[in-house]
């Protein structure tokens, strides 16, 4: 079995990316399934996994706030949706023999763990597989906040950024420019200077100034995450290098 380049890594899940390709529910068992096969196997590796998902897929705040909503309140309401993802996760994740734990930053206490720091890292050290929900736990923030939050916070090697059927960071939108570009490799400040769709700015300054690297990468391509992991130059690599 080759040696794995990362040892410990936060894949970032969208809510969309649990939605599948029909879109006729809010969270699509086969694409659950698919997601737990792709973190299975790269538990396999020894790699330690944290999870941060999304809640798009069940409430999309900013049309909510655009139709007048206290934005305060819909964050309060997408993080909530994202509790109820990482629920999902675990079951299928579970399912699949794998040793799970789901931690909220909103406390939770008769579903789901406190996110505690300390306690997220020992998981991790056992071979547990933590799902961490809740955002930050505060508005205002987004779930790409949450994960370089979480990452620097349990010294991950990497970020994982996975997107639904774009293999990478483009100059342009591939599916409406076809001559749109791919980076394999960029810095944050390149990343930033060009408004680039990485992550939001507050979480890609975060990773920046806690040298935290991101790959972004096809969550669609079945194995890329386990291929990242062993090393290989897939999706786009965002560092200070």
């Amino acid at each position: 079995m080759s040696t794995p380049k990362y040892r410990r890594i936060l894949l970032k899940l969208s809510g969309e990316s649990l939605r599948g390709t029909s879109g006729d529910e809010s969270v699509d068992p086969e694409m659950l399934d698919y997601q737990a096969q792709e973190i299975e196997r790269v538990v396999q590796h020894n790699v330690e996994v944290a999870v941060v998902v999304g809640g798009g897929n069940i409430w999309r705040g900013n049309r909510a706030i655009d139709r007048g909503m206290d934005a305060a309140q819909s964050h309060y309401m997408g993080m909530l949706a994202t509790i109820i993802n990482a629920l999902a996760m675990q079951d299928a994740l579970e399912r699949r023999g794998l040793h799970t734990r789901a931690m909220t930053a909103i406390k939770m206490d008769e579903i789901a763990e406190p996110y505690i720091r300390r306690r997220a890292i020992r998981h991790l050290e056992k071979a547990r597989v933590i799902i961490l929900a809740g955002g930050t736990g505060n508005p205002y923030f987004t779930t790409d906040s949450a994960a370089a939050l979480r990452a620097a916070e349990i010294h991950a090697d990497v970020v994982l950024m996975a997107k639904n059927g774009v293999d990478g960071v483009y100059n342009a939108d591939p599916r409406r420019d076809p001559t749109a570009t791919r980076f394999d490799r960029l810095t944050y400040m390149d990343a930033l200077s060009r408004g680039l769709t990485v992550m939001d700015s507050t979480a890609l300054t975060f990773c920046m100034d806690n040298d935290i690297p991101i790959i972004v990468f096809n969550a669609l391509e079945p194995g890329t995450i386990e291929r990242i992991v062993l090393g290989e130059q897939l999706g786009t690599l965002v560092s200070n290098a």
